[in-house]
């Protein structure tokens, strides 16, 4: 019970016992009565207010709970977040270290690059400036000899001015003394008038006959001077105007190693390597103390060129046995193959040639790999054409048949080795099978003069051919002999039926024979031997020995699935 002071009423106390609720309450009224009241009630609570009460203080005690829960959770992907962030940082510093690593790496090798190819460069123009030197210093002696030639002329026709005035001089005294003569003949001998008149003829007669000789004799000299005049100048010009370079190949190719330890790998466990790759390529691969490099030794220079490139496909690659040997090599056969197509077409777009078959192409391309007296064939061609399309125009005849006719005249020799006769009559016959015309086909048979000129081209081909091979230094007699032998010994042992492949190895002092396992058997191994050793002792002239290798090897591929 309380007292009503206040003019609102409120729940002074709440005294909650069992199941029973007291309230007590104060009231006051606004005209300044007041009253005092007692109202209680006793009234029984049900669940369901409880429960309200208690699910209303639940939620209340869950929602505290669970915004803690979340300020915790956000602390947590906050702190995620600053580590996630501070490790892509991390990641991204080391991602930019590692790209100025290999930035500063690969500028580094590009920097090396070009300096080696710069240093290359360098050597090839000071190569190409002793070239020139040597051949002004030719030219120079050139032009010197024909000056003292000149004045040799000049002295001579002077001399001969001189003596023609003599001759006249006395060509004149003698008709003068023939005229005393006659008068005095006619006078002593007292002969008719006819009979004078038929000596006078006479010796007339005799007079103007040996006049003619002679002046027939100055004519024809006269024409002879003038031609080797005129021929000598279409000659000079036409060297002078004629710019392609000459080197002479020869026998070895040298390949630089990047380390020395790539030595061993390349001659492998027990020499397994450096034998699969020889008797693949027909070369002999020669690695001894000369630091950083090996030697290539074929006297073939297709072979050279294919081992060369399988070596520093090799070496690029890193694997080094005998099956990725065999891939390489054959990799190499193919991009020589491509080259020598390339190299064909590159020829005929330079020399202006349309319309030409692509087997001749393929034959121009196959030249680059070939030589000819230590000159090279291809660059040789393209002296020859040059040399008589210059010489063509002088002589007002077309250039362009005689460039293809210069370009076409040697590629008989790069025709295998089942065609027979001279490599004119080779070319010839190729160049009549892809249907050239009959003005090329002469030129090509010709140029050697096994048969005869039947056009001015002809003429200008075979000049322009031995002027090419006629510079001094040019060509080198000792390789083409010593080729011509090397390919004798090859073709000597391919004529022995059953074999399949022989390469000629160490400067001819060895040839290796393969024969094919399907036709010869062991047994008949030793009888081929011997029959090659016949056959060199007969054939060829060598002074020492020659080691003979005949083997035999069966090989047999299967695939695992």
């Amino acid at each position: 019970m309380l007292n009503a002071s206040c003019p609102t009423a409120d729940i002074s106390k709440t005294h909650l016992q069992g199941t029973h609720l007291s309230y007590r309450f104060r009231d006051q009224h606004s005209h300044g009565t007041s009253g005092e009241f007692l109202l209680m009630e006793d009234k029984m609570v049900s669940p369901l207010s409880l429960f309200l009460l208690w699910a209303l203080l639940g939620f209340a005690l869950g929602y505290l709970i669970s915004q803690r829960l979340i300020k915790l959770q956000l602390k947590e992907l906050a702190k995620k977040r600053e580590e996630i962030l501070e490790k892509a940082k991390r990641e991204v510093e080391e991602y930019k270290e590692r790209i100025e690593r290999e930035t500063r790496e690969i500028l580094r090798k590009e920097r090396d690059n070009i300096h080696s190819l710069l240093e290359k460069s360098r050597e090839e123009l000071k190569v190409k400036e002793k070239e020139l030197s040597e051949r002004e210093l030719s030219l120079r002696q050139l032009k010197k000899e024909l000056e003292t030639k000149e004045v040799h002329l000049l002295r001579q026709q002077k001399e001969l001015e001189g003596r023609e005035r003599m001759v006249k001089i006395k060509m004149d005294r003698l008709d003068q003394l023939i005229n005393e003569a006659n008068e005095h003949l006619l006078q002593i001998a007292n002969i008719d008038e006819t009979t004078a008149k038929n000596e006078i003829l006479k010796n007339l007669e005799e007079k103007v006959k040996r006049e003619a000789a002679l002046r027939f004799k100055e004519i024809r000299d006269e024409t002879i001077r003038s031609a080797e005049e005129v021929a000598r100048e279409f000659i000079l010009q036409a060297i002078q105007r004629c710019a392609i370079s000459q080197t002479q190949e020869s026998t070895v190719t040298v390949v630089s190693l990047p380390s020395e330890e790539l030595k061993g790998r390349i001659i492998g466990r027990e020499g397994r390597n450096i034998r699969t790759f020889e008797n693949l390529t027909g070369v002999e691969v020669i690695i001894d103390d000369t630091p950083g490099v090996i030697t290539i030794s074929a006297f073939d220079p297709m072979r050279r060129a294919i081992a060369k490139l399988a070596i520093e496909k090799l070496i690029a690659d890193g694997r080094i046995h005998p099956t990725r040997i065999e891939e390489i090599i054959a990799t190499a056969k193919k991009e020589i193959t491509q080259e020598i197509e390339k190299e064909g077409e590159a020829c005929a777009l330079e020399m202006g040639l349309v319309g030409m078959h692509p087997e001749l192409l393929s034959y121009i391309g196959k030249m680059k790999f070939r030589t000819s007296f230590g000159q090279n064939l291809l660059l040789h061609s393209k002296e020859v054409a040059v040399l008589a399309a210059i010489m063509a125009q002088e002589l007002k005849l077309d250039p362009v048949i005689a460039r293809r006719a210069g370009i076409l005249h040697d590629i008989g020799k790069v025709a295998d080795h089942t065609q027979e006769g001279t490599h004119a009559q080779i070319g010839a016959a190729i160049a009549q099978q892809f249907s050239e015309e009959e003005i090329i086909i002469n030129a090509i048979a010709a140029h050697h003069e096994e048969v005869p000129f039947n056009n001015p081209y002809s003429f200008l081909i075979a000049a322009a051919d031995s002027i090419s091979g006629s510079r001094p230094g040019v060509r080198r007699e000792t390789l083409e002999a010593y080729i011509r032998r090397i390919t004798k010994l090859e073709e000597i042992a391919l004529t022995i039926p059953g074999v399949e492949r022989a390469y000629a190895i160490q400067a001819g002092r060895e040839i290796r024979v393969w024969v094919d396992p399907e036709k010869v058997s062991d047994a008949d191994i030793a009888a081929i031997l011997q029959r090659l050793i016949d056959e060199y002792e007969k054939e060829i002239k060598y002074p020492g020995q020659i080691k003979v290798a005949v083997l035999r090897e069966k090989k047999i591929t299967g695939f695992v699935h």
